[in-house]
């Protein structure tokens, strides 16, 4: 394969800011990388009311969010789009983190030809059941990052607000320290603000965690495809990752995954940059 481009789709409440220190070691080694800014993310985003500063997290807690109508498809047509500019200058590899694997699956589903590979990143692949909340942890243990993220980090009422939603301008120290073990253990605690504040967004539309997400045999069975497992993930567990990994498998035997795994958090392309980037150009 002659020298491809990354395509880089972020994950949940995430912005293409979460790629930047893997996009630095991709062109350091001579490639190209081109982080995807899904709509209603970075500089496309509106920030639901009480958010501003000063923030009043009284009526951020409540407040319908701006990005409730978006969906999936959205997302998969709009990263479409990207792919199909950047085929236009030779291969095109699809790189999807945590949320961001249901995009990557819509787009293979519509475009295999596109694509010279895909890479799920401590990322959902949606195989045996439809959608993303079928493989996500439901009763992690009580005192695991997980569970205590789901008290005290997440805010507001789905049903009410339309999406899922945290606070990455918080300043509450238990929260920074959920976040943290949930997101970034590896990374020293006082970056964790930073990370939260550029990094991350508060709204992800529920409209796009609960879509149907399948794969589909007939294309997306037939590109080839990698999975780097991130050994110390909170979001997306291990044996989470297995699970996908496993289902995919024997969905298309003649064509399994590729498997990696990195010593890092669901943060890895923070965190553990140099060694996704070592085993992106190697594939």
């Amino acid at each position: 394969m002659s020298d491809p481009t990354f395509v880089l789709v972020t994950g949940s409440g995430a912005t293409s800011f979460l790629w930047n220190p893997l996009v630095t070691e991709i062109a350091l080694r001579g490639h190209r990388a081109l982080p995807v800014e899904l709509p209603g993310h970075g500089f496309d985003a509106v920030f639901p009311a009480g958010y501003d500063s000063p923030q009043d997290t009284g009526v951020l807690t409540g407040a319908p969010s701006p990005l409730a109508g978006l969906s999936l498809a959205d997302y998969a047509e709009h990263t479409t789009g990207v792919v199909r500019r950047v085929a236009e200058h030779g291969p095109v590899v699809l790189v999807g983190h945590s949320l961001g694997g249901s995009t990557v699956t819509r787009v293979t589903n519509a475009v295999p030809d596109l694509l010279a590979r895909i890479v799920y990143l401590s990322a959902y692949c949606c195989v045996d059941s439809a959608s993303v909340p079928s493989y996500a942890p439901s009763h992690p243990a009580p005192d695991s990052p997980l569970a205590r993220a789901r008290t005290t980090a997440f805010l507001g009422d789905p049903r009410r607000t339309g999406v899922s939603r945290t606070n990455p301008r918080t300043g509450d120290p238990s929260v920074l320290e959920v976040q943290h073990a949930l997101l970034m253990a590896d990374l020293d605690a006082a970056r964790v603000p930073a990370v939260l504040a550029y990094a991350t967004q508060p709204d992800e539309p529920i409209q796009v965690i609960i879509a149907d997400a399948r794969v589909d045999e007939k294309t997306w069975g037939r590109v080839p495809r990698s999975y780097i497992r991130t050994s110390r993930d909170e979001v997306v567990p291990p044996e989470v990752q297995d699970r996908m990994i496993a289902e995919a498998d024997r969905l298309v035997p003649d064509n399994p995954f590729t498997v990696h795994t990195v010593d890092g958090s669901h943060f890895a392309p923070i965190s553990r940059p140099a060694e996704i980037a070592d085993l992106l150009v190697s594939t």
